[in-house]
């Protein structure tokens, strides 16, 4: 049975990214009718930052960690094993100040863990989450084209590619409507402005 992880993180459940990925969703669910959609909603549920506790747990061997320990790994533990069940991911990112919502770094934290999603071997740090694939769909205030000066302060697909990777999840594909601000000024009608996207998603997803 095919399962796609859904991961949304903007505040807004009016959102552009929120509204992509419902599309996502819907497109997979129709071409996958025996396939499982299992929903992480960041922006609700946000996990906590890590703190020195997490760290001393995570570094900690399986076998000699206390109940406390345990304790505070659960919700890692959790997350990681939502990415090793699904075989595809799904994004939803909404740009904040150039980057990504606080909560998806939250999250990221929570699942870069060593002998969990990547290990360390001669050649270097080695994904784990081998054979996956993931669609990351961003909505951004302005517009921030590959090789134009705004373009430079996008730092939300080289962060996301390169930890994506990290893991092992390579195959990436990225759709982005840009120039939301208009829309939500009313300089742009919302349907048009989504259209373009909408169709990548489709694609992507069927």
């Amino acid at each position: 049975m095919p399962t796609l992880l859904h991961v949304d993180s903007s505040p807004l459940e009016s959102s552009v990214s929120r509204e992509l990925t419902r599309e996502f969703v819907k497109t997979w669910k129709a071409a996958h009718p025996d396939g499982k959609v299992i929903g992480r909603d960041l922006a609700k549920f946000a996990p906590k930052p890590l703190d020195a506790a997490w760290i001393g747990a995570a570094y900690t061997s399986e076998a000699g960690r206390t109940v406390e320990q345990n304790e505070t790994l659960a919700l890692s533990e959790e997350l990681i094993g939502e990415l090793q069940a699904a075989d595809e991911y799904v994004f939803g990112v909404s740009m904040h100040n150039f980057s990504i919502p606080a909560a998806l770094k939250l999250w990221i934290d929570q699942v870069c863990r060593s002998g969990k999603t990547f290990a360390y071997g001669e050649g270097g740090p080695q994904g784990l989450l081998q054979g996956k694939r993931a669609t990351v769909l961003v909505a951004s205030g302005g517009v921030y084209e590959p090789g134009t000066p705004a373009g430079a302060m996008n730092f939300v697909e080289p962060y996301l590619r390169s930890v994506l990777g990290f893991v092992g999840v390579t195959d990436v594909k990225f759709v982005t409507a840009g120039g939301v601000a208009k829309v939500m000024m009313g300089a742009v009608d919302r349907g048009e402005f989504l259209k373009p996207a909408l169709e990548q998603v489709r694609a992507i997803a069927a």
